[in-house]
């Protein structure tokens, strides 16, 4: 199998390289990753400068490409660039949470959402911000868990997210809103944004929040579509 590898934590990222030394067990691993921090890019592309790319030293037997640009011109260059396919694409793993709204701003979602438009199908790894400790293992978990259930039949996308000491599993669908900012101002013309949680867990473990929230790896199914077909077909009967 061949596989590309990205995130948007960049290239040096810890999570990016517990990853790729898992992916190197289902096939052959190519790396393209943004050179410097690039989270909350969503589906960001620049499509006015020169992209710096290096061909970088990583790991034995991983061919590796320093990206200065979004997480999805990552994907973008790996693909289009080298004029290379791959059978699977693996974002992540992101430290802290990619769920809810969140996903829309999400570097590590953006790059399994440009996936799909190269049909390619993909996985994105989120995990609890404080801590890669035990994350390895519970990626042999999660994968294990979308094969057997033979979840790609259904789906190109899925979106992954590992909280502390996992209780097990769930199938999930996208929640609400997780996290929102304040703006904080510095002086007369300066604000910084500062996050905070303003997630209410209801309990319901078909729900990627309250999943992961409650000790679950959750395991969503994602979707480029951005229609509402459902306000589509009730305005179509209603056409004059």
């Amino acid at each position: 199998m061949r596989i590309l590898v990205t995130n948007d934590d960049g290239i040096e990222s810890v999570g990016l390289k517990i990853l790729v030394e898992w992916a190197k067990k289902l096939g052959d691993v190519t790396i393209c990753a943004p050179a410097v921090q690039q989270s909350a890019q969503s589906h960001a592309i620049n499509i006015h400068d020169p992209i710096e790319v290096h061909k970088v030293p990583y790991m034995e037997g991983v061919t590796a490409y320093a990206v200065s640009s979004t997480p999805v011109d990552c994907v973008r260059f790996a693909t289009l660039g080298l004029k290379t396919t791959y059978d699977l694409i693996l974002s992540g793993i992101n430290r802290g949470f990619n769920l809810g709204e969140d996903i829309l701003y999400s570097g590590t979602c953006g790059c399994i959402f440009e996936a799909k438009l190269r049909n390619i199908k993909a996985v994105a790894f989120s995990t609890d911000p404080s801590t890669f400790e035990g994350v390895a293992p519970q990626l042999d978990a999660a994968w294990n868990f979308i094969q057997d259930n033979n979840l790609f039949d259904y789906a190109d996308l899925y979106n992954v997210n590992i909280p502390l000491e996992p209780k097990g599993i769930c199938l999930t669908r996208q929640g609400d809103a997780y996290f929102t900012d304040s703006f904080d101002k510095l002086d007369d013309t300066h604000y910084k944004q500062n996050g905070y949680c303003i997630h209410v867990n209801q309990f319901d473990l078909t729900v990627d929040t309250d999943a992961t929230i409650s000790g679950y790896v959750s395991v969503t199914p994602l979707s480029i579509r951005r229609d509402d077909r459902v306000a589509f077909e009730l305005a179509k009967k209603g056409l004059k």
